[in-house]
């Protein structure tokens, strides 16, 4: 999978006198996707709490999204506004392999 430019996040340092924290940003896939997508369920990473900090948002939450209508993006690079429940479909194969090669727990599925 190739990712464009455009997908990438870039971090910026710092502002003088904060502490310092290792944030991993999980690999964007190529929004062109395989398969049909719109019938599994995504996974999108709402956030993160540092070990010694309190949570830092990282995009729009899957409920908030619900209630105004802002896109969210999921791991593997799609984005889209939930409407449906995502218990009724399988995981996405590209997000869960991004998810496990963070280390993160995956839903089963």
């Amino acid at each position: 999978m190739s990712t464009s430019s455009a997908d990438e996040e870039v971090a910026s340092p710092p502002p003088a006198g904060a502490g310092t924290a290792t944030i991993s940003v999980p690999e964007r896939a190529d929004p062109s996707l395989e398969g049909d997508h719109e019938r599994m369920s995504h996974i999108v990473l709402e956030g993160f709490r540092p070990a010694d900090g309190e949570f830092v948002p990282a995009g729009t939450s899957v409920v908030e999204s619900l209630v105004t209508g802002t896109p969210v993006r999921a791991l593997c690079g799609k984005v889209w506004v939930p409407s449906r429940d995502p218990k009724r479909y399988p995981l996405c194969p590209t997000c869960k392999e991004i998810a496990t090669r963070q280390g993160w727990r995956v839903p089963a599925g």
